[in-house]
């Protein structure tokens, strides 16, 4: 079956799709075909993308709105798109608050989505969950301690669900990009201006990468290809890897310094 086939008329869910990453696939999903719920945490957000796209908005925490998300679909949700995501910086003495934030956001409410969505997923044996992770998730990223943990953290469930699951009609993606120009980019401020901003890409591209992605059933979204060749090094030689990304950390602070 083709992208097409798997996307025209599916009940696709994309959360934290008020802007951004998630709102391109709100988009690229709409203009195939799908039947979209816009979830963001900011309802006029939502609202907007959904009204442009012919879609419905189903704003609130990410967390909580598969229920409400899967009847605003006529009971079925196809393929749900686990985007909403919290930047979260901070290094070895980041407080409770900002870990606690990070892993809720960033893995738990993707436990939870598939909690709700996987018995429907398995009695039907079809369902595609996709998990915005970030090339951090396969790498790290300097200055965000936090971020940068959690989002390994989605991507070793997201491993997971697909490797527990596959047989029984479950596909999954994990979207592993670097620098996207959106407002995560923005707030990253230095750090990211030093390590993301020049190979930055835009919010379509992802997308374009997870459809590709999809067409070809993989499981892993690399929306900059290079981010393969990175983590191969840091597989093959570790202690490499991690003086190469202590020289850009004392880089950053000298910058900062």
């Amino acid at each position: 079956m083709s992208t097409v086939d798997t996307v025209r008329g599916a009940g696709v869910v994309v959360t934290g799709a008020g802007g951004g990453i998630g709102a391109a696939l709100a988009r690229r999903f709409a203009a195939e075909g799908a039947r979209v719920v816009v979830n963001d945490l900011d309802a006029e957000k939502a609202a907007a993308v959904a009204a442009e796209i012919g879609a419905r908005a189903v704003p609130g925490d990410a967390s909580l709105i598969v229920a409400e998300a899967r009847e605003a679909l006529g009971g079925t949700v196809d393929i749900y798109c686990a985007n909403a995501g919290v930047g979260s910086p901070g290094d070895a003495l980041a407080g409770e608050e900002v870990w606690s934030s990070a892993w809720d956001v960033n893995v738990m409410a993707h436990v939870r989505a598939v909690r709700a969505l996987l018995p429907d997923w398995l009695e039907r044996g079809a369902g595609r969950f996709v998990s915005t992770v970030s090339a951090a998730g396969l790498l790290t990223m300097i200055g965000a301690a936090p971020y940068s943990v959690t989002k390994h953290g989605a991507l070793a469930y997201a491993e997971w669900l697909s490797l527990t699951y596959r047989h029984r009609g479950l596909r999954v993606h994990a979207v592993c990009p670097q620098g996207v120009r959106t407002d995560m980019l923005t707030a990253s401020g230095s750090a990211g201006e030093l390590v993301l901003a020049a190979t930055a890409i835009e919010p379509e591209d992802v997308a374009d990468a997870l459809f590709t992605a999809m067409a070809e059933d993989r499981f892993l979204v690399l929306p900059h290809p290079e981010v393969a060749g990175f983590s191969r090094a840091r597989a093959d030689d570790p202690d490499r890897w991690l003086a190469t990304m202590n020289r850009v950390q004392q880089k950053w602070e000298s910058t900062e310094g």
